[in-house]
This record gives structure tokens, C-alpha cells and sequence, in this order.
């Protein structure tokens, strides 16, 4: 009798964690996706990480935000940004290349607009949980040295975010295209509400555990900073 009990006892407990696990990875999918529709991320990656490779990558990167930073600051839709993105792809290759060129390199340039997996990332106060985002992404030459990431859209690539916090506006732009995935995103948020820091978690458990296997190197760092954005203070934009 008491062995019934136990066994009935076990399997109700197996039930209800399958159950609440398979509600949870539901969640985790639905939020990142839904959520991944509404931005357009961008990707760089160094040829290696040699110092030299490193520092050119970065002026790489300061060279193409600046050639689409006023279309893409202008930009009221991912629709209209990914046109943009698609628009100048050549343009980017062929500047980038010649950037490099410039730099004594001989490196080549493949710029796409992908599916990119982006790791937890903190723009100022805001912060995406890991997934797989819609992304132009650049590799110099090999493509196998560490990472550079921003948001192309909402453009907050464009977001001088040394102080800590993104601005009003930008935010009211970001939380006008996420919708009500802004609440947790938003870092003020989900230090005053558990449920909303649980359920950030839960995205971000989940996205982790799913794509364990992706490649490392989309993982991979410059450097242990928080990022920021501007043009002018690009010197801060490595991320975490």
C-alpha cells in the first residue's frame, strides 16, 4: 500500500516538473521569438585576436556605423531598417574591404543579413536575453577572433550610453517596438518586481540550454566590459 502511494506519489511529481519544464521552454521560445522579430542586431567578428586584429576591427566597426548611422537613426521600423541593411550590403563589403586595404591588410570582407545567436547582452540600463536574433553580421578575414555586438534597431548603436542608461526617447522607441517584452528588458524593472526578473531568467535559462551547441566563437567577447554605443565613445562598446 505505502508502495502505491510512493510510486503514485513519484509520478505526480515527474508530471507536474515535465509539465512546468514544458511550459517554461514554451515561454522561453515564444518570448525570445517574439521578441527577435521586433529588432535587427549587428555582429562583428575580427579576423583573430591579435592585438592588431582586435583594433582593426574596431575601426572597421566605427566605419560602417558611421556610413549608415543617419538612414539607420531615421529608421521608425525593423521593416524599413532591415531595407536599409539589405540595400547596402555591397556598399559594406566594398567599403570595409577598402578600409582595410587602407590599414596595410589584405583580409576579406563578407557582410549578411542572418540569424546570429547573441549571448545576454547589457546596453546601459537595458539588457536582451540570449537567442537567436536577426543580424548583419561582418567577418573580417577569418572571422575567428572575439565579438562585436549592438541593436541596429531599435538604433541603439547610436545610443551614447557611457553614463549607464539609455535615454528617454530611445527607450520610448525601443519599448514602442517590443512592445510588452519591454518590461523585461528593462534593468529598473526587474529590480523592483521578482515575477518580472523570474521570468527574464527563465528566457534566458532556457535560450542557454537550446543552443549550448552553438558556435563558441558567437559567444566569444572582446573584452569583460559593460557596452556602449555613440560614435564618439565607440572606444566603450565592448560588451559582456
Amino acid at each position: 500500500m505505502r508502495f502505491k502511494i510512493f510510486r503514485r506519489a513519484v509520478l505526480c511529481g515527474l508530471i507536474f516538473t515535465l509539465t512546468v519544464g514544458w511550459a517554461t521552454m514554451v515561454y522561453s521560445e515564444t518570448t525570445q521569438s517574439e521578441l527577435a522579430r521586433s529588432v535587427i542586431r549587428f555582429h562583428v567578428l575580427a579576423n583573430s585576436d591579435s592585438a592588431e586584429d582586435q583594433a582593426l576591427k574596431l575601426e572597421v566597426r566605427d566605419a560602417i556605423l558611421s556610413r549608415l548611422e543617419t538612414e539607420l537613426s531615421a529608421s521608425r521600423s525593423v521593416d524599413e531598417t532591415r531595407r536599409i541593411i539589405e540595400s547596402k550590403l555591397p556598399m559594406i563589403e566594398s567599403d570595409a574591404a577598402a578600409f582595410i586595404k587602407d590599414r596595410g591588410y589584405n583580409y576579406p570582407v563578407k557582410a549578411s543579413l542572418t540569424k546570429d545567436f547573441f549571448p545576454t547582452k547589457t546596453y546601459g540600463d537595458i539588457t536582451f536575453f540570449p537567442g537567436e536574433y536577426e543580424a548583419l553580421r561582418v567577418v573580417i578575414g577569418e572571422g575567428e577572433g572575439r565579438n562585436w555586438w549592438c541593436v541596429m534597431f531599435p538604433p541603439l548603436c547610436f545610443v551614447d550610453a557611457t553614463k549607464g542608461k539609455v535615454p528617454d526617447e530611445d527607450k520610448a522607441q525601443l519599448k514602442s517596438a517590443v512592445d510588452k517584452k519591454y518590461v523585461l528588458l528593462s534593468d529598473e524593472t526587474r529590480e523592483k518586481s521578482v515575477t518580472v526578473n523570474v521570468k527574464f531568467k527563465i528566457v534566458e535559462w532556457w535560450q542557454n540550454l537550446l543552443h549550448k551547441d552553438e558556435d563558441k566563437n558567437k559567444g566569444k567577447d572582446t573584452d569583460k566590459k559593460n557596452s556602449g554605443y555613440l560614435v564618439e565613445n565607440r572606444s566603450e562598446m565592448e560588451e559582456k
